[in-house]
């Protein structure tokens, strides 16, 4: 099993035993609940029972594993990261040198998608400047598709959690009028508990999305930061590989 996977793992196996956890506990202590005045947490702990806790979890379950797949997708991409100045001087001195093979090595210690890039394009550096650039090109897509991997399912979650919601608010409107017709009156006393039902559902779902839509903003500006990254030391890798070309044509 992979670094990552493991990572992701332990994150969602921790995030439900937290959720499920917090969940009993705010059936317990609503249950118990005496005070009139309530603190904060303790009032999003009876809102939570108040909206019922059989449409609610379904946003929870959202929230959480949104939030298992944001946090390792933030843990991925900071190892991700490279000094991509740092290692072009060290490949740089290496192809000076003329020493390829220790340029390559460098390249395959070191982590992160831009030295990948450089490896797989110094690979084919006997191959013509047109091979390493188009080799370069292609990689980088795919470590462009790895840097973007679990976005989808975190974007799933945000469209799902307020979508949730509403059909938890539905469904609360139409336990209201149920009880308009069972009772034959339209009294707010009647109304009040489905409706109560169908916005604290809503609110709860937006809450989810507004909560991971931040996360999904910023890991796309992290993701984007380090694609700049990689093209500009994409850039660098063609031209160092041009320069040692040229220099062996005339030597």
């Amino acid at each position: 099993m992979t670094l990552k996977k493991l990572i992701a793992l332990l994150l969602l196996s921790g995030a439900i035993l937290f959720g499920t956890t917090a969940v009993n506990t705010v059936m317990a202590q609503a249950d118990t609940e005496t005070e009139t005045e309530l603190s904060g947490q303790e009032t999003l702990k009876k809102w939570f029972v108040d909206g019922n806790p059989g449409f609610m979890v379904l946003p929870l379950i959202c929230l959480i594993i949104g939030l298992a797949i944001a946090i390792e997708r933030i843990i991925s991409l900071n190892l991700a990261a490279t000094n991509t100045s740092k290692l072009l001087k060290k490949v740089s001195g290496k192809l000076d040198e003329g020493d390829v093979a220790g340029a390559q090595q460098i390249c395959k210690s070191t982590r992160g998608p831009v030295a990948s890039i450089f490896y797989q394009g110094l690979e084919r550096m006997d191959e013509g400047i047109d091979v390493v650039e188009k080799n370069v090109a292609s990689y980088g897509s795919v470590q462009m598709g790895r840097l973007e991997s679990g976005l989808v399912w975190l974007s799933l979650c945000i469209a799902l959690a307020p979508m949730l919601g509403f059909m938890g608010t539905v469904i609360g409107m139409i336990g209201a009028f149920d009880a308009i017709e069972a009772a034959g009156d339209i009294s707010p006393g009647v109304v009040a508990g489905g409706i109560k039902v169908a916005l604290l559902t809503t609110v709860f779902g937006l809450v989810v999305a507004i909560i991971l839509q931040i996360f999904y903003n910023y890991l796309i500006s992290k993701i984007d930061s380090i694609v700049n990254n990689m093209e500009d030391a994409s850039i660098g890798l063609i031209d160092l590989v041009s320069r040692f070309n040229r220099a062996n044509k005339t030597a």
